[in-house]
This record gives structure tokens, sequence and C-alpha cells, in this order.
């Protein structure tokens, strides 16, 4: 069967169901749906933008649901038939190696594949968490959430593959700043790795990216509710100092440093919450990350160590903006390390650190024009456009922010 001849039957499929959900005939779909009957399935199988936004509201889905219909892994699976010689393990080995690589997009068709011709759920929830992380390489952080929600809706995963799964689904709504959801999935975890403390190496990472996690998301919780600042300033302070020690521990363990970054990140965060819990001053933790910074990242290695100092460029500036009063020592520290956050951002194609960057920018932007009372445009170029483009997509938190630099912005032109 030809892809157009498989679309013309799944837009088939999905009309007929529409009819029996409404009990109508053919010529009342086709008045609610305002088409010809004779013409409601175009040559292409494609359906037009307006079809399927209407198509949507007659069976009660979203338009996301009724596209995924066209465009599903049973039909990705049909188009990969040749691949399927291919055996689990191999493919499993292969989309392992597109990671280590970079080789993102890749790392998900061979997930795809494998997930077609997976036997057992172990093996399907395997191949759902390699596919998550290729989405995640992309920064396409919605599809990573989906793949590992896919994986934990297996029935008789093994539960080592279970908790990382789960490990994993917390780090995805916390990318995406679900953080209640975040933080009560990793809870969950960690109150299970406390009655039961992990034996294997797998089931000790997946502890500790749970206290990451969770301490994270704490501490961005601090500033978004101010008045429970100090509650969430204490639960991260215990999560990251936890976590940063389980992840020296591993790294100890394995000899592998990218574990040292990631606990690095950790001791980052845990510097901007002393700030909020009076353990330290404002100007002393701006000193701290400042001095980190010129110590160490001119010989950090890319991944996880160079990141490290990316979020350490981050939380420095969730200080500066809760604590420095002064505009315009605010103004100058914001400008310091927001550029050197959007050079590590480059180096790593990292999607999280730019969306931080964007917004903090933007609220710099937001006190300078307060300050000063004029309406001062946001400064762009057509690469900055591209970025701000695909940073709205990938974070949806972040639109309305995307627009409004965009609607004030100024293009100069490329030099």
């Amino acid at each position: 069967m030809t892809p157009v001849e498989r679309r013309r039957r799944r837009l088939a499929h999905l009309l007929e169901l529409a009819q029996n959900y409404r009990g109508w005939s053919r010529r009342e779909l086709a008045r609610a749906l305002g088409r010809d009957p004779t013409k409601l399935i175009p040559g292409s199988g494609i359906p037009k933008l307006d079809l399927v936004v209407d198509l949507a509201a007659v069976l009660d889905w979203s338009v996301e649901d009724v596209v995924g219909f066209f465009w599903s892994r049973e039909e990705a699976a049909e188009e990969t038939a040749e691949q399927r010689s291919h055996d689990f393990a191999g493919l499993d080995q292969q989309a392992r190696d597109a990671h280590r690589s970079g080789q993102y997009m890749l790392m998900t068709k061979l997930a795809e594949t494998a997930y077609g011709i997976a036997q057992t759920p172990d093996e399907r929830a395997r191949a759902c968490n390699r596919e998550a992380g290729g989405w995640d390489g992309m920064g396409r952080f919605q599809n990573s959430l989906r793949a590992v929600q896919r994986g934990l809706q297996e029935p008789g995963v093994g539960g080592e593959l279970r908790r990382m799964l789960q490990s994993n689904l917390a780090n995805a709504y916390y990318t995406l700043w679900s953080l209640v959801e975040a933080k009560s999935i990793a809870g969950d975890l960690i109150e299970w790795y406390r009655h039961n403390p992990p034996e294997s190496p797998r089931d000790r990472r997946s502890q500790a990216f749970a206290h990451y996690v969770r301490g994270h998301a704490h501490r961005r919780l601090l500033g978004n509710e101010h008045d429970r600042a100090v509650h969430f300033a204490r639960l991260a302070q215990q999560d990251l100092s936890l976590a940063e020690q389980l992840y020296l521990d591993i790294e100890r363990e394995t000899g592998d440093a990218s574990f040292a970054g990631i606990a690095n990140t950790c001791r980052g965060g845990r510097i901007e919450v002393d700030v909020t819990l009076g353990l330290r001053t404002p100007g002393a933790a701006v000193e701290a990350f400042r001095r980190g910074l010129d110590a160490d990242i001119a010989e950090a290695r890319p991944g996880d160590w160079l990141e490290s100092w990316g979020w350490w460029c981050i939380f420095a500036c969730n200080v500066i903006l809760r604590s420095i009063n002064d505009e315009q020592e605010l103004q100058h520290l914001m400008a310091i390390f927001t550029n050197k956050a959007d050079e590590i951002a480059e180096a790593l194609d990292s999607w999280t650190i730019r969306e931080r960057v964007f917004t903090m920018e933007h609220t710099r932007w937001e006190r300078a024009v307060g300050c000063t009372g004029f309406q001062i445009p946001h400064t762009v170029d057509k690469e900055d456009i591209r970025v701000i483009t695909g940073t709205m997509a990938r974070f949806p938190a972040f639109r309305e922010t995307g627009w409004h630099i965009l609607r004030s912005a100024r293009l100069v032109a490329e030099s």
C-alpha cells in the first residue's frame, strides 16, 4: 500500500468514526464540515487545515490528536517495514551510538523502528526511552515527554527500567516548566528509594536524578511563589545537597567526569538558594558565581561540565534580578552573565539555556524601560529571530515572551 493510499484510508476511517459518534449521515457530516459529500477525501489523502480543525470539533478531539492519527507510529512502522530484518538489540545499540555521536534525528528513527519490532514490554519501553533521548537532544521536549509517557504505559515493565523512565518523565516536566508535576513525580520516586535503597548502577543514577529534578523544581518555585520562597529554598537545599553528593559518589565509582559536572550544577543551584535562606549576601553569591566561571570555564569540556557553567550564569542572573537594587549595577552584571550563558548555549546548541537567556534579557529590558520611561526597542538580527522562533516552538511557556521580543524588536543588518 502506498503512503497516499494509507492516508486516504486513515481519513476514511476518521470520517466514519465521526459519523458514528454524531449519528449523522454522510451528507450531514459533510454539511458540518463545509464540504461536498463527494469530496470529503482529497486525492492526496492530506486534508486541509480547516478540515482538520472542523473534524476535531466534530469528534471532540484536539487538533493535535487528529493530526497524530494521520501520521501515527503504526504508519511510521509500515513505512520502515524493510528494516524489520534488523534485530532489536542491534537497533538499540545503533541508537546508543547515534546518541554518543550527537546524531539525534537518526536516534529517534532507529528507536521508532526498534519499537515496531519489539517483542516484550521491556523492549518497547527501552525503545521509547531511546526515542525520548533523541527528541531531548534536539530540544523537542514535548515529543520527549510523550515518548517517556508511552514507555511508562507499557504493562509489566521491569522495575529498574520503569524507575529510570519515571525520573526522565519528571525531568521532561521540569524542562517544560511544569514544576508541580516534576516535583511530585520525582518525590514519588524518592520515597520509593527511601524504603528500597538502590543496589544497581542504574538505580543509583535514577535516585540521584530524582533529587536533582526535585531540587531544581523547588529552586524555580521559590522565584514563582514569593510567599513560600524560604520554604522552597529549604527543600531545594536539601535535595540539591544530596544530589550533589550522590553524583560525586557515582563519578568516583565510574570514573566518568560528566557526573561531577552534574554535581557542579547542583552546587550552583545551592548558591542561589543560599541567598534566599540568608546564608550568603547577594554580593557574595554573585562573586562566587564569577570566581567559578573565571577559574574553570576556560578548561571546561563540552557536555555536562560546560553546561553546568551555563547554568551558573542563569543562577547568578536569578540572584541579581531578585536582590540588586541599583539599576546601573543590575544592568552591568546581567549583561556579563547573559552574554556568557549565550556563548555556552551556542557552543552546546542548548535550547534550555537559550530559553533562560532570552527570558532574562527580556526581564532586563523591561527593567530598563521601567526606569527610563523610554520604549527602548529590542535589537535583533535574523539569526536571533531564527533562534527565538525555535525557542517558542520548544517551550510553550516562552511563547508570550517571544512574541513580546519580536513585536518590540528593531532588526539590524548582519555584518
